[in-house]
């Protein structure tokens, strides 16, 4: 048993080398043709199979590292971002891989939230591969008393700014979960503040949970990441584990 799993490890891990190498491969043979190429000359050049190809080509160009002109590749922009210098990345270019990655490892939907005065909004996100799964749409503002993001970005205001937030919002119920009452809110952040992570109960969508946590890069808060989960599939052993990954997250933010 024990040789059979080191064998299937070591199988998976040949199967991603030599796709990370397939991938280096079509970058670098597309940018020195120096001309918009087809599929099926990059397939002939490098002995890659078509079936295994397209998979590869359509990442790529999701990512902006080729650009795709009718059945054509060329070199895209995302090649220029990984030349920029410190400090030239967008807050979306430095988030988008690590919201990636946390989605990947809880295969759940995972997000990066910023604050627009008293709303919060998706910048970056990743939608769970699970059949019963939440979406969060980039670009909608969202009240941050009823999201986890939100409850943590409160959290980590200063008491005066918090008062003025709750004399200028409208509390208003989204779920019968909903939390209106202001002391209640503030003993939610009086727990967030303590533990670092805000935690809801379908308080924004029936049937969802969320964990949120700010990110701050000094004394400034960027904004915060979060995890919505179906409450069919929640756990303590899946809270703890994702806010595990959540601190890990935001420590490579913070400390970048």
């Amino acid at each position: 048993m024990d040789k059979a799993m080191v064998g299937s490890g070591a199988g998976a891990q040949s199967s991603s080398v030599k796709s990370a190498t397939r991938t280096l491969d079509i970058i670098e043979y597309v940018v020195a043709a120096g001309r918009p190429l087809v599929a099926q000359e990059i397939s002939n050049a490098l002995g890659i199979p078509v079936s295994s190809l397209s998979y590869l080509l359509s990442t790529l160009a999701d990512r902006g590292y080729l650009q795709r002109e009718g059945r054509r590749y060329t070199p895209g922009p995302g090649l220029e971002r990984l030349q920029a210098k410190r400090g030239g990345f967008s807050l979306v270019e430095r988030v988008a891989p690590l919201v990636r990655t946390l989605r990947v490892q809880l295969n759940e939907t995972a997000s990066f939230w910023v604050r627009h005065g008293w709303e919060i909004e998706p910048i970056a996100t990743e939608m769970s591969e699970q059949a019963l799964r939440y979406a969060v749409i980039t670009g909608t503002r969202l009240p941050m008393y009823a999201l986890a993001s939100g409850k943590a970005v409160l959290a980590a205001m200063p008491d005066d700014e918090l008062d003025r937030y709750f004399a200028e919002v409208k509390l208003e119920k989204f779920t019968p979960h909903t939390i209106t009452s202001e002391a209640k809110l503030r003993k939610q952040i009086a727990e967030t503040r303590k533990t670092g992570f805000a935690v809801i109960e379908e308080e924004y969508s029936l049937g969802i949970n969320g964990i949120g946590r700010a990110v701050r890069v000094g004394d400034d808060v960027i904004g915060a990441l979060s995890v919505a989960i179906p409450k069919v599939r929640y756990s303590e052993a899946l809270e703890e584990r994702a806010k595990d990954l959540m601190e890990r997250t935001a420590t490579l933010l913070e400390e970048s």
